[in-house]
C-alpha cells in the first residue's frame, strides 16, 4: 500500500505543482520556496542546515495558521527546556509560515522555517539529511506514511502532539486500511487532547498514547496583541461589536443574509466584524458585503493612531494576518466560524481566554470535547443557524450582566484547563538526546 501511495504521489506531482502555481495568483507565497517542498536545499539554505548551537535539532511540524499558533507554547517550552537546542519549524501553507515568522522572530537563529517536503521517501530523506533532527513532533492531526517510515529508518522518534482524532477522521483513516494503520504504528508517542481522542488513536494501533490536554489553553496573549485590540476598539468607539471569527466559504453569505433580515434583533449602532479564516478570500468577502448594500471598511485601511472609524461603517472586514487576538480583545461577543456548515468548527479557546462570550454553530466535530466542556461551563452557547446567532448575539449585547457572566465563565473554563504543555514536555526527555 505504501508503494502504491508513493507511486500516486509521483504521478500526481505535476498536478500538485500546477495547482500550487495557480493558487499563487491569489496568494503569492505559494510560488515561493518550491525547492523546499521537493526536498532540495541550495546554497542559500546552507546556513539553516548547521545548527547555530551545539545541541539537538527539534523538528516541529505545524501545517497552517491554527497549528502554528497552537504550537507556540510548546516551541517556547522546548527552547527553554533544551537551551542548547534549535527548532526547525515546518509548514504546508504560506499563511502558516507567515504566522510562524511573526510569532517566533524573537528567537532569532534558534528557530528556522521550511516547508515540509511532499510525502515521498526521497524528498523526506533529503530533508532529514539536511536538517538532521533528533525528534519529529507533528502537531494535532498530521500523519504522513512515508515521513513516519523514513523517520523510523533514520532513527528519528516521531511524536504526535496535541493530537485530536474525530470519529469522522477515524472512519476515513480505517477506509485507507494498512496504509494509515502501519503509519500509526510507526509513531513513537502520541500526546492526545482527550481520552476520547486517545481511544480512537489506540484503535489505529499506536502503542504509546498519553492524555495531556490541549496545548492551546496554554497560549499566552501577547501584550502587543492586546495593545492593538485596545487601539482598534478606540477607533471603533463605544459601539457594540459582534465578531464573526475564522469564517469559512459559504458562511459569510449566511451571516450577512441573517444580519440584514434580523437587524432589528441587534442594537441599532452595532458593528459587525467579519474575519475570514483564509486571506485569499478577503476580496471575495468584501464583494459579498458590498453586494448586500452594506457600508464596509477594511482593517488594513483603518489607521490606529488615534483616528476614529466613520460611524456609517456597518461591517468591518478583518483582512490582516496575526491579529486574531486583537479582534477578540476588541469585540463584545464572538461567534467562532467553521461551525454553521459541516466543516468541523474552529478553536474557541482564544476568545474564552480573553473572557468573551462565545457562540458556536452545530458543526463542531473537530473540537468536540473542548466545545462540550465550554458549553457545560456556561462560557459558550450553541446556535442553530445564522439567524439564531444574530438573535442570540443581540440578546447578549443588550444585557450587560448576562454578557459579563458568560464571559467570566469562559475565562474560568480556559484557565482551568492549562498545563498541557508541561505534561507533554514531561514525556519527551527519553526521546531527545542532550548533546
Amino acid at each position: 500500500m505504501r508503494l502504491f501511495y508513493s507511486l500516486m504521489w509521483w504521478l500526481a506531482l505535476p498536478l500538485v505543482l500546477t495547482r500550487l502555481w495557480l493558487r499563487g495568483r491569489k496568494e503569492p507565497g505559494y510560488r515561493q520556496h518550491w525547492g523546499e517542498r521537493l526536498g532540495f536545499y541550495g546554497r542559500a539554505a546552507e546556513s539553516s542546515a548547521a545548527p547555530a548551537v551545539a545541541g539537538p535539532v527539534l523538528w516541529v511540524h505545524a501545517v497552517s495558521v491554527g497549528e502554528t499558533r497552537a504550537a507556540e507554547p510548546l516551541v517556547d517550552a522546548l527552547l527553554a527546556e533544551y537551551p542548547s537546542s534549535r527548532i526547525i519549524l515546518t509548514h504546508m501553507t504560506p499563511t502558516g509560515r507567515a504566522t510562524g515568522k511573526a510569532l517566533f522572530a524573537r528567537h532569532g537563529e534558534r528557530l528556522a522555517q521550511s516547508y515540509l517536503p511532499y510525502d515521498t521517501g526521497s524528498m523526506v530523506s533529503r530533508f532529514i539529511r539536511h536538517f538532521q533532527p533528533s525528534v519529529c513532533i507533528l502537531m494535532e492531526t498530521e500523519v504522513w506514511p512515508n515521513l513516519i517510515a523514513v523517520c523510523g529508518t533514520k532513527g528519528v522518534p516521531v511524536v504526535l502532539a496535541n493530537a485530536r482524532l474525530s470519529e469522522r477522521s477515524l472512519r476515513k483513516a480505517t477506509r485507507l486500511g494498512s496504509l494509515l494503520t502501519n503509519a500509526a504504528r510507526g509513531i513513537t508517542l502520541v500526546a492526545a487532547q482527550t481520552e476520547a481522542d486517545a481511544q480512537r488513536v489506540r484503535s489505529l494501533g499506536v502503542q504509546k498514547v498519553e492524555v495531556t490536554g490541549s496545548i492551546k489553553f496554554d497560549v499566552v496573549v501577547p501584550d502587543a496583541a492586546l495593545a492593538t485590540g485596545v487601539a482598534l476598539r478606540a477607533a471603533i468607539g463605544e459601539r457594540p461589536v459582534l465578531l464573526c471569527a475564522s469564517t469559512r466559504e459559504g458562511e459569510e453569505e449566511l451571516i450577512l443574509q441573517a444580519y440584514v433580515s434580523a437587524r432589528s434583533a441587534l442594537p441599532a449602532d452595532v458593528l459587525l466584524l467579519i474575519v475570514p479564516r483564509h486571506p485569499q478570500r478577503f476580496d471575495e468577502v468584501q464583494q459579498l458585503i458590498a453586494a448586500r448594500g452594506l457600508v464596509v471598511e477594511r482593517r488594513s485601511h483603518l489607521a490606529l493612531d488615534g483616528g476614529a472609524m466613520p460611524h456609517s461603517v456597518e461591517v468591518l472586514l478583518g483582512d490582516s494576518m496575526g491579529e486574531m487576538f486583537a479582534y477578540y480583545a476588541a469585540c463584545d461577543v464572538a461567534f467562532v466560524g467553521g461551525s454553521l456548515l459541516p466543516l468541523g468548527g474552529q478553536n474557541l479557546i482564544e476568545p474564552a481566554a480573553l473572557g468573551k462570550p462565545v457562540l458556536i454553530g452545530q458543526h463542531t466535530f473537530n473540537f468536540e470535547r473542548v466545545t462540550e466542556d465550554a458549553l457545560a461551563a456556561g462560557g459558550a452557547q450553541r446556535v442553530t443557524d445564522a439567524r439564531d446567532m444574530i438573535v442570540t448575539a443581540g440578546r447578549l449585547l443588550g444585557d450587560t450582566a448576562a454578557r459579563k457572566t458568560m464571559g467570566d465563565n469562559a475565562q474560568s473554563f480556559a484557565n482551568q484547563h492549562r498545563g498541557a504543555t508541561r505534561r507533554t514536555l514531561a514525556l519527551l526527555p527519553a526521546l531527545i538526546r542532550r548533546d
